[in-house]
């Protein structure tokens, strides 16, 4: 059954489910941040509609600032405006920022705990034609390494606003997450969302197997839980937005009431969701897990759903996890 907590899309098993990017979600977060917020400022690296900064622009221009192909730059500046009180969010594609810009947003945004947010659009295979070039698969392990920084991957441009707007509310170094195709929407205004949290958006009853997952790619292990259950097969699906700080304790519980967990991320499964999951439970509490991601490998250009499946993150490679976690219990 699906948890009347989370409050889903009643929609969320129909062909007709409405979808939209992620960074849909950003755009319209920036504009609320802003109305809220005057200290809210936006930098962009030339990628102005791409990352949707420029429904802001249109908004607020005086507080809008085209910094051109320059992520380092753009890293450098933001981190001053952010130590000066403002709040600025910088807007770029995954794999340059923080890809090109890293050493920067380490050394002028997060050693010195600058107030500002980082968005990194198209990240993930599913950028598509796009190619391994710009498909960030990296971009988790490389952030949440970094000291004083948050790193958030909204499931669905829904969450995505409330990430963007909630971010822009706590200070200190975020790192957004966000999708170029159109995803499912499978939460709602209702839906449960906070910084820091992870809850329950699927609970069989007499749950087997928790899938613990964030970004888009969860709406699989949905669709993965719905078949599950008609095999007798029950699990738990927790939204881990959040990637750091991580909800350990409710990652504990969840995996102590299952037995066996399996982690769903659009990412290289070296560094991202799962790892930091896995630390998790190796120190609390050990127990057999799979992990679903890019298996250490560089993506390739192709249609976005194409490439989900070709590399293991469709709902039937989710089942296949679980059912092959379950015989190791």
């Amino acid at each position: 059954m699906i948890n009347k907590i989370a409050k889903l899309n009643k929609k969320i098993f129909k062909a007709d489910i409405e979808q939209a990017p992620t960074r849909d979600g950003y755009g319209k977060g920036l504009v609320e941040a802003g109305e809220k917020d005057k200290n809210v400022v936006v930098l962009c690296a030339d990628l102005t509609e791409s990352t949707r900064s420029h429904w802001f622009k249109e908004k607020f221009p005086q507080r809008f600032i085209e910094m051109g192909v320059a992520e380092q730059n753009m890293a450098t500046v933001a981190a001053g405006l952010g130590i000066s009180g403002k709040i600025p969010f910088i807007s770029s594609y995954a794999v340059f920022s923080p890809g090109r810009n890293w050493e920067q947003i380490r050394t002028t945004i997060a050693y010195n705990d600058s107030n500002v947010k980082i968005c990194g659009a198209h990240a993930g295979v599913s950028v598509g034609p796009d190619g391994a070039t710009h498909q960030a698969i990296e971009d988790i392990a490389t952030m949440r390494a970094m000291p004083n920084m948050k790193v958030i991957v909204p499931c669905d441009a829904i969450e995505a606003q409330k990430a963007t707007i909630a971010a822009a509310q706590i200070y200190g170094p975020v790192y957004f997450r966000f999708a170029r195709e159109k995803t499912p929407i499978f939460t709602t205004e209702n839906s449960s969302f906070e910084i820091g949290k992870a809850y329950e958006i699927w609970a069989g009853k007499n749950p087997q197997i928790a899938i613990i997952g964030a970004g888009p790619v969860l709406y699989n292990a949905l669709l993965a839980a719905q078949e599950l259950e008609k095999e007798k097969i029950s699990v738990i699906v927790l939204n881990c937005h959040t990637i750091k700080p991580l909800d350990e304790k409710k990652i504990i519980e969840v995996a102590k009431k299952c037995g066996a967990v399996v982690t769903v991320e659009e990412h290289n499964v070296i560094g991202g969701l799962g790892s930091a999951v896995a630390e998790v439970l190796a120190k609390n509490c050990p127990m057999p897990m799979e992990f679903i991601g890019m298996q250490d490998t560089f993506g390739e250009s192709g249609e976005p759903d194409d490439l989900i499946e070709k590399y293991g993150m469709g709902a039937k490679d989710i089942i296949k996890a679980v059912k092959k976690v379950i015989k190791k219990k």
